[in-house]
């Protein structure tokens, strides 16, 4: 099995073969320290495998934020103006 690292454009920045293995009922094989660098990947980390033809295409997915990690970026430069909505329809108590 060939490793290709591709750039936004499609275009092939890293290449690698490596072997693949039984894993149990599966098959497996490992991603050297070289392209997980490159690629952010690491121990537990999620990726989505898809199969573009004859290739098999393993993309690294991004690690879901808590709510308090997303609040801890709200600052006084970045929080914007209330947005009005428009009168009550319904029940609403502001």
């Amino acid at each position: 099995m060939s490793i290709v690292l591709l750039d936004l454009y499609n275009q092939c920045i890293y290449t690698m073969q490596t072997i693949v293995k039984k894993w149990g009922n599966s098959l497996g094989f490992r991603i050297p320290k070289s392209v997980a660098q490159l690629t952010g990947v690491k121990n537990g980390s999620m990726v989505s495998i898809g199969i573009e033809g004859e290739s098999i295409v393993i993309t690294p997915l991004k690690e879901e934020q808590t709510l308090q990690e997303l609040l801890s970026k709200v600052t006084q430069e970045n929080l914007h103006e209330e947005i009005p909505s428009g009168n009550q329809t319904g029940n609403e108590a502001w």
